[in-house]
Order: C-alpha cells, then structure tokens, then sequence
C-alpha cells in the first residue's frame, strides 16, 4: 500500500479515535464518583485527555511505516 493512502486512512482514523474517544471520557466523566469530587475529576481529566495517545501511537507508526524506494 503506497505512503499516501496509508496517511489518508491513518488520518481519518485518528479522528474518528479522537472523537470517540472525547465522547465516551465525557460520557464516563458525569458518572457521580467522578462528578462529584473535584480531585478525583482533575485527576480523571487528566488521564482521559493524555489517555488517547497510547491508542494512537500503532496508528502512527502504521502510517509512517513503507517502503523506501532507492533511485
């Protein structure tokens, strides 16, 4: 699979990972243990909010991955 298609599909896959992402942390985030205790919801948001990265690092180094050609 040739570079370019392989980041076309790579980005419109880290949208759709960012926007589900976001929708399920702020689904999960009116749970009342968490909406409740202003510490436990900084804490929440803050490994929500950095959480998205591990699942998009294979993403990226998916991407990035081809074929040098030599010339």
């Amino acid at each position: 699979m040739p570079i370019r298609i392989r980041k076309l599909i790579g980005t419109f896959a880290l949208f759709a990972l960012v926007i589900l992402w976001a929708l399920i942390a702020m689904a999960i985030a009116q749970f009342p243990p968490i909406f409740d205790n202003p510490w436990i919801a900084a804490i929440y948001y803050v490994v929500a909010g950095i959480g998205w990265v591990l699942p998009a690092m294979p993403l990226i180094s998916w991407m990035l991955r081809g074929s040098i050609r030599s010339r």
